[in-house]
């Protein structure tokens, strides 16, 4: 039996659809030429592929319709893609190879973000020495965790002028901070005990020499009929070998009475408070709030006139349980995102952070040379200008390309384009492993972007842009700029 004419004519067109389909598929890459060539692509496998999709009455097994096509947002793409590719000029020292060295005891910082070691070698020229080398072309650290009251060299401007390059002191405008503050070291976030002693404070100072006013300060105290249990060898009442922050735990009160009024010079006496759940009554660091766990936290003791108010708030709390709870809801509520901020810096250990202060130093003296200044850092898109810029987290030393327009280069699109980059990394923040559970989350948010090689008293508490147009300003004359951020 022959074949039938429709299905003879029927095979004939199924023969030529696919050269049909073909003959469409050039034409169809010839007009879009001069668009995104991926979305052209994409764009016409789709236009093909419904050629061959078997005949279906179901409105479910039809095509899907052609994906949204946007030139604009494939320009800005290319745009992207060309600046990462010429601005990214790699950098002749690789610290994974060879890392920063650092003459002195030795130290394995090998979980460092940045090649680390500490030792003595020599055959191998260190970097950077603790101490004042001999060869001035080594950098000479000054490391300190003491008062500059009583040793004057840890002073800043004293200290660049013996020679020292960088500075490590309690201070927060020095180069690489060494506070007395840790998640790891103190438990702050610990519950709180019943306030079981009579005395409402307790005071644990043994230098009986300091130069402030704080053995004043007690004694006007004990003279307004404030009761102290004090511990130290000055002024004491109570003896016998106690641990500190279990005695504390018991009493509403703790002086925490530094032996100097400097600035950033905050110690263990305070943070043992914290974590014992004393309100601390203070005496040193005149910018003590900066460290307060919320702005109610603490009381401070400026100069002896502020004595009498002091001892008058401390026998009213004493005595008034929901007003001194008051000060304490921290310990459920969680601490402010200042006080996060300032502690989560110690997440890296300071030799860490000299490790990436020198590394970072020896980038930017590389970054002078005429390739890195002559990047373009910035690309011309038919919306405007695409800007190049880097961003690291503090504590950590890669930075990451992020890309702003100049229609949306403000605060806001910033911290947008930051939190976007480290959210689609899947990115950890530093402070993840020490921060206590309580306060410990999964997620996080910006606190400060600034400006890499600021000191953490501009970061924290001085800089910020302050509208847009400074940014604008900034972003226009500093080309592949470079930011930190701090997540909280």
């Amino acid at each position: 039996m022959g074949v039938p004419s429709f299905q003879r004519q029927r095979k004939r067109w199924s023969s030529l659809v696919p050269i049909f389909a073909a003959i469409v598929v050039v034409a169809e890459i010839a007009f879009l030429s001069r668009m995104d060539m991926a979305k052209s692509s994409d764009f016409v496998q789709h236009w093909t592929n419904s050629f061959y999709l078997p005949y279906s009455s179901s409105a479910d097994d039809l095509p899907l319709p052609f994906p949204e096509f946007n030139p604009l947002d494939s320009e800005q793409r290319r745009c992207e893609e060309r600046l990462k590719r010429e601005d990214d000029i790699p950098y002749s020292r690789d610290f994974t190879k060879d890392p920063v060295f650092i003459s002195g005891v030795d130290e394995d910082w090998s979980s460092c973000s940045v090649g680390c070691k500490f030792g003595v070698a020599a055959d191998n020229k260190p970097d950077a020495a603790l101490g004042l080398p001999r060869d001035p072309n080594i950098a000479a650290v000054l490391r300190s965790m003491e008062s500059s009251h009583y040793y004057a060299e840890n002073n800043i401007d004293h200290a660049r002028r013996k020679g020292f390059n960088i500075i490590m002191t309690t201070s927060l405008s020095s180069d690489v901070p060494v506070g007395y503050f840790s998640w790891a070291e103190y438990d702050i976030m610990a519950p709180m005990r019943p306030k079981t002693e009579d005395p409402i404070a307790a005071a644990f100072i043994s230098n009986c020499g300091a130069r402030n006013f704080r053995l004043q300060a007690l004694s006007m105290l004990e003279k307004m009929d404030v009761k102290i249990g004090s511990y130290g060898s000055c002024h004491q009442n109570l003896g016998g070998n106690v641990n500190k922050v279990l005695t504390l735990r018991r009493y509403k009160f703790s002086l925490a009475f530094e032996n100097s009024n400097e600035e950033d010079y905050v110690t263990e006496k305070f943070f043992q408070s914290l974590v014992a759940g004393a309100v601390p009554v203070v005496i040193g660091a005149p910018n003590i709030q900066d460290f307060a766990p919320s702005d109610d936290s603490i009381l401070h003791i400026k100069s002896l006139d502020d004595v009498p108010l002091i001892a008058q708030k401390m026998k009213y709390l004493a005595s008034n349980p929901e007003a001194f709870n008051h000060l304490l809801r921290w310990k459920y509520e969680g601490p402010s995102d200042s006080f996060k901020a300032l502690l989560d810096m110690a997440a890296v250990h300071s030799s860490c952070r000299l490790c990436i202060h020198i590394a970072t130093m020896i980038h930017q003296k590389e970054e002078s040379n005429p390739q890195f200044r002559n990047r373009s850092c910035k690309c011309q898109s038919s919306k405007g200008t695409v800007y190049h810029l880097y961003v690291r987290e503090r504590g950590r030393f890669k930075m990451e390309s992020i890309f702003l327009r100049s229609d949306k280069l403000s605060l806001e699109e910033l911290e947008a384009a930051v939190l976007q980059k480290f959210q689609s990394r899947n990115h950890t923040p530093i402070w993840k492993k020490e921060r206590p559970e309580s306060i410990r989350s999964n997620e996080y948010k910006i606190y400060r972007i600034y400006p890499v090689g600021m000191t953490q008293r501009q970061a924290l508490y001085s800089f910020r842009f302050k509208d847009n147009a400074e940014l604008v300003k900034y972003i226009e004359s500093t080309p592949c700029a470079k930011l930190e951020a701090i997540f909280v």
